[in-house]
């Protein structure tokens, strides 16, 4: 049985979006991690490296965010799925979260326990789900048969 291609999206933009997407995704990773240990530890130091690593993520994640902006709405939005709008969605609200979050790590760092965790992981869990949704659609979209 043959299917129709699926319409393409601009090879460049793809590359740059595949290439940049990952890292804020790490950077938010790693400073919910650091807020982990600051909370059970108390050692400031980790609570510091912790907004420094949410504002380096805020910062890598403004390019792909852009790109995905365009295709999902303006470039391809014929072709764009539901999974992409949903994973747009998801990613804009994280990135809303992290932007709280980086005004939370702003303040003392025995004053930004609890929130600032929760934000962490409200941001993480956010951009997994939509990774896990667009992984998912790919997954569902080539037909892989485990035979």
């Amino acid at each position: 049985m043959s299917y129709p291609a699926a319409p393409r999206r601009s090879a460049v933009a793809n590359a740059i979006y595949g290439l940049l997407n990952p890292i804020p995704f790490g950077f938010f990773v790693a400073a919910m991690i650091f807020d982990i240990i600051y909370a059970k530890t108390g050692t400031i130091l980790w609570v510091k490296a912790a907004a420094w690593l949410i504002t380096l993520g805020l910062l890598l994640a403004i390019i792909p965010r852009l790109v995905n902006l365009a295709q999902v709405w303006i470039t391809s939005r014929r072709f764009s799925t539901g999974a992409d709008h949903v994973d747009f969605w998801l990613n804009f609200v994280a990135i809303v979260a992290a932007i709280l979050n980086a005004f939370v790590h702003s303040r003392d760092a025995y004053a930004m326990m609890p929130a600032g965790m929760w934000l962490s992981v409200l941001t993480v869990l956010l951009i997994a789900i939509g990774h896990v949704i667009i992984a998912v659609r790919y997954s569902t979209d080539r037909g892989y048969n485990h035979v």
